[in-house]
């Protein structure tokens, strides 16, 4: 046991994840070049095994989590009180999209992604093909509410489609809380669920290092140098966008709204942040968002409504800065010259599309709806989604680490104005040991119901 704690400390868990990116890319550079596929084949296995045990979650984790946030939030006040926090939860949200939108924008101007082409290099068979249909699924707004009703209850969850999961649980939540205590017995229910499955990916984080020598490796042997040098500036302007979305824009917000230190955030939400990395998946770190947003002193009835809700639409990397890069990316390619309708239309989609995000695959539809949506030209927007399939895995980690960092800071920001922020619970010292056998659960008394 001693093993286990030591190895899920911030520090060592962060040393490993590092570790696990170079051992990966060494891995996939020694498969390359030794034209070894049995060892490609396993880092490939490797990476889908770590990737499928986060996704068998990632349906029961919404609905239980949502359902139980709703419900959590009769321990601060009634409906007026639920209403007003969800408002400005929810305002903040689209702020801060807004903030990432317009400076994705500016460090796609900046790094001028595919100006002049590629000097010929093309996608593989396989990546063209799979973003041909993605365009094809998911390229339009009407499909996109389309699919966001479901046909029946059952058909949502075993079809595994994270929209329409999201949309009952919030209709079903909300029917719950206006039940009260007739609701009570499916709602200890859900929640008891709910922890289980947060004990589950609690097990699964501790793979997390394993995982992604398999999704690296398995990404440098089979693309090489061929697709990562003539997609470098891209990859560059994706990660320079998040760092100051990261660690300026919600610096900024820390210290300067919420009076909280961002040197302190940093320490209290490392770990979650350092999952989100590894894991490419804002819902299999919600455990870790919403006890990170605990540790910082937000009460666990509100964060327990903030955090579940941000990981389904709160992406600041994957819906504001990725799609405007990648949009101009695809333009670039394509000798279009955006005007400025169309730049405002890429701050639209980030604003009011969040909540298209939802799910392991976020980044294609907030990419695809942003691209139909400014009028990029359908084939065009295929060839682009092909060539960033074969760096996307990396892209997704920093993405995926900004997206975390901004479902923890805004319900920090909102707590403070609405006089939910414990100030002992916020400075008091975190071993942060958030992926131990002892759970995710809150570790901080919940305020009696007003």
């Amino acid at each position: 046991m001693s093993f286990v704690r030591t190895y899920t400390k911030p520090r060592v868990f962060a040393a490993a994840v590092l570790g696990s990116l170079i051992v990966g890319a060494l891995l996939g550079v020694v498969a390359r070049q030794t034209e070894a596929g049995w060892l490609t084949d396993l880092l490939d296995q490797i990476g889908t095994i770590f990737t499928t045990l986060l996704q068998v979650a990632v349906i029961p984790l919404v609905f239980t989590a949502i359902v139980v946030g709703i419900n959590s939030l009769r321990k601060l006040g009634g409906g007026r009180t639920a209403a007003r926090l969800g408002g400005k939860t929810v305002m903040w949200f689209a702020i801060t999209s807004f903030i990432a939108s317009l400076i994705g924008i500016a460090v796609g101007k900046l790094f001028n992604p595919g100006v002049g082409g590629l000097g010929g290099v093309e996608a593989t068979a396989k990546n063209a093909e799979k973003a041909a249909k993605s365009v094809d699924s998911w390229g339009s707004w009407s499909a996109f509410i389309q699919g966001l009703l479901p046909e029946n209850f059952i058909k949502a969850f075993a079809d595994g489609e994270t929209l329409q999961v999201l949309f009952l649980a919030l209709v079903i939540g909300a029917a719950a809380y206006s039940l009260g205590d007739k609701a009570k017995p499916f709602v200890d229910f859900t929640t008891s669920v709910f922890e289980i499955i947060q004990r589950y990916l609690g097990w699964i984080v501790r793979l997390a290092p394993i995982g992604i020598i398999g999704l690296i490796g398995a990404a440098v042997s089979n693309y090489g140098d061929a697709l990562f040098r003539p997609l470098f500036s891209t990859t560059l302007a994706v990660y320079v966008g998040c760092l100051l979305v990261l660690f300026v824009v919600y610096p900024i917000l820390l210290q300067f709204v919420a009076k909280v230190s961002p040197l302190k955030f940093f320490a209290k939400a490392g770990t979650a942040i350092q999952f989100a990395f590894a894991s490419q998946s804002s819902a299999a770190t919600l455990p870790l968002t919403r006890q990170s947003a605990v540790n910082l002193g937000v009460q666990p009835a509100y964060a327990a409504f903030a955090t579940p809700l941000g990981s389904a639409t709160k992406m600041d990397g994957c819906a504001a800065v990725f799609p405007a890069i990648a949009a101009i990316f695809v333009a670039n390619l394509a000798g279009v010259q955006l005007n400025f309708w169309q730049y405002v239309g890429i701050v639209v989609v980030a604003v009011v599309g969040a909540l298209a995000t939802a799910g392991t695959t976020g980044w294609l539809t907030a990419f695809t709806l942003t691209t139909s949506f400014i009028g990029l030209d359908a084939k065009q927007v295929a060839l682009g989604l092909a060539l960033i399939y074969s760096v996307n895995p990396i892209m997704d980690m920093m993405r995926t680490a900004t997206n975390v960092a901004g479902q923890i800071v805004v319900p920090v920001v909102v707590a403070r104005g609405e006089g939910l922020l414990d100030e002992e619970v916020l400075n008091a010292p975190t071993d942060n040991p958030q992926h131990s056998d002892e759970g995710t659960e809150a570790r901080h008394t919940e305020p009696a119901p007003a």
